[in-house]
This record gives C-alpha cells, structure tokens and sequence, in this order.
C-alpha cells in the first residue's frame, strides 16, 4: 500500500487542504483529510509537503513526445510525456501518410501500448483520412484526396477496430456520411471530430447524431464561408461554438500563437468549463522558423515554414492556460483531465476517487511536476 499525505487535493471544483490519498492494487483506496484517514501498518507514506496532489493528466490529440513520433518509437515517445504527468493519451496517426503506411503505424501502435512505458496509451486518435486538403500542416502530402471509397479505408476500420477512440474528418467531403457509418457500425462507441475542415453548420450538425461531438484544435486549421463580401461567414467555430454538446480541443502555447489568447476566454467564456480539452498536439517538423517567430519554442514549422503542431507538454499547457485565462489549477486538471476522461468513457480515470485508477500526479502551484504515479507505481 502507498499513502500520499500532508497534499493539497485538487478536485473539479474545490481543493482539500493537508489531504491524504490512499492507494493499493492499483486504485485509490480512500482519500480524505490528514489525521482522519487510517494509514495501516507497513504502509509506504510520502509527504506531499503541501504540494498539490491531482488526477494525471489525459492527452488526446498527440503525434509525439519529445524527439520522437509514436508511430516510430512509441515508448520513447510515451516516456516523455509521462514524466510530465500525462498518464493516458492518444497516439495520432496523420493524413500525409498513405493507407499501407497509416495500417503499419496502427500495428506498430498497438503492439508497444501493451510494453513498459506504452502502458498509458490508451487507444488511437485517428487524424486521417478524409479531411479538406486545402487545410493543415504539410497538407501538400495528402495522399487523400480522391472521393471516399469503402475500398479504400475499410482496411483501416478494420485494423484500427476498437482501439480507435477519435476519428477526424471532414463533414463537407462528398459521399463522407457512408464513411461515418461503417465506422460507427465496426466502432460503435466511437467519437467523431471535426477537423481540417470548411465545414457548414448543417453538414456538422447532421452527423452529430452519429457520435460527431469534438472539435480537434479549435480554430486552428479551419476555414470560413463568405455569404457575402461584406459579412463574415458561419462555418466550424462558429457552430463548435454553438452547440453545447462539442467539446474545444485548445493547444495553448506560451505566446498564445495556435489560439490567441483573447480567443482563448472567448471559447472559454461561451464553451464553459466542462467542455473544454487540452491537448498537445506534439509533433517533431523540423522546417525554417519564419519571420515574426523569432524566440518560439514550443510551436513547430513545417517544410514550408507554417505551423505544424507544437512541442509541449500538458503540464505546460495547463500553465499556459493559466497564465493566458486565469484558470485555476481546479479548471486546469478539469481541461487536461477530467474532460477528456468524460469524452472518452474512461470511468475511472481524470478524477481523485474512491475505486478510481491511481494515475495521480504531484505539482506545484505552476503545474511543475515533482511526483507521477501510474496504476499505483511510483515512476518519479
């Protein structure tokens, strides 16, 4: 058994002070204040010394870790995110990639979440393959851009199977509700997301009754109808924005670049707590800082200079939103956790809960992690 004791609490909407969580098997035990919690004999004890103690955290959206992509060196790429208290997330698979290369990146996935540091991958985020190939970074490799074929992505529904969490696509694409329903026939408890796209209110909203509830990145990467001249258009963010039922998945980088930070209490304000996500949304583009980006450290570029992603980690993202909205540490580990957790029918994950999963992470008040417990082992 392993007790965490003299933490501060952190829960969705309060924080317990001089807190103690119990763990054995692999599950939190009980939780309540220091002194009024029974540590059994023999029971490893860690003082927190007042730190503060929270769910571990849930990435969704993320292509790397580090210097590496997952769909080259999982574990390496998983390590890097553990040690900063991400305890479950999704591997990305990305569209520039053809159907053989995106079939042996799911296998290759799969094989290594069930090794070592790969425990926390948790299923598959699948950013491919029928997305607006006028949207995205190095949307010049889209090898998918000729009209949705059931002959050509059955093989990836089948290969990805219930593994795959999230599925991105593009409402406007042509014939793409026939996509939509072989893979929530094969995946019946699958989350559609819009994203890369263009995509009118009427063509999302018809396919949220299949299970489209999720923006990926929101308002990066999307486009924006002209009724007319003079007007502004209503497309993706505006009917994310709209309707109650999407979750906002948010890269928050430390300049407010991806989403600014005015946008981001914007989304905050009309989304409301429970239905925004952090997300990382890591990559590993190497391409030529363009003018302006002098100083960006955790933002990618690709081949042509534009945007591609970011190098952060959740921890940091959660900081960053702080910083830019003055969200507490209470709303943070609700973005990066609990969240996506609720999205995901993770029932036991993303909250400090009796017979919940002792993925816990202890940070200060800056969200630096000090201490990170996977399934009731101490990793750091």
């Amino acid at each position: 058994m392993l007790a965490i004791t003299n933490a501060m609490l952190i829960f969705p909407e309060y924080m317990m002070e001089n807190g103690t969580v119990l763990i054995k098997n692999g599950k939190i035990l009980d939780y309540g204040y220091t002194g009024k919690i029974s540590i059994p004999d023999g029971c490893r004890v860690i003082d927190a010394g007042g730190k503060y103690l929270g769910p571990g955290l849930i990435d969704i959206h993320t292509h790397a870790g580090g210097d590496y992509w997952f769909y080259e060196e999982p574990l390496k790429a998983a390590r890097a995110h553990l040690m900063h208290g991400t305890t479950s997330l999704l591997p990305t698979v990305y569209f520039n990639a053809t159907r053989e290369q995106l079939l042996e990146q799911i296998e290759h996935i799969k094989e290594n979440s069930k090794k070592e540091e790969g425990r926390i991958i948790r299923g598959l985020y699948m950013e491919a393959p029928y997305l607006n190939p006028k949207f995205g970074a190095d949307r010049e490799n889209n090898p998918w851009k000729k009209p949705v074929d059931p002959k050509d992505y059955m093989e990836l529904i089948e290969a990805a199977g219930d593994f795959a969490k999230v599925w991105c696509l593009a409402p406007e694409r042509e014939n793409i509700e026939t996509f939509v329903k072989d893979v929530k026939t094969a995946i019946p408890d699958i989350v559609f997301s819009v994203a890369h796209s263009e995509a009118s209110p009427y063509e999302i909203e018809r396919l949220m009754p299949y299970g489209l509830k999720l923006a990926t990145h929101h308002t990066n990467a999307t486009g924006d109808l002209q009724k007319y001249p003079e007007c502004r258009g209503v497309s993706v963010d505006e009917t994310v924005n709209y309707n109650d039922e999407i979750y906002a998945e948010l890269i928050c980088d430390r300049r407010g670049i991806h989403v600014d930070p005015y946008m981001l209490r914007l989304v905050l304000k009309i989304k409301g707590k429970n239905k925004i996500i952090l997300i990382s949304d890591a990559c590993v583009f190497d391409g030529p800082v363009p003018e302006g980006y002098e100083g960006v450290t955790d933002i990618n570029f690709d081949h042509q200079g534009e945007i591609a992603g970011s190098k952060l980690t959740l921890d940091v993202a959660c900081y960053n939103m702080m910083l830019h909205t003055g969200s507490s540490l209470c709303d943070v580990f609700k973005f990066a956790s609990t969240n996506p957790a609720k999205l995901l029918g993770f029932n036991t994950k993303g909250r400090i809960e009796k017979g919940f999963d002792a993925d816990l992470i202890l940070v200060d008040d800056k969200m630096s992690v000090n201490l990170v417990i996977l399934q009731g082992e101490i990793i750091q």
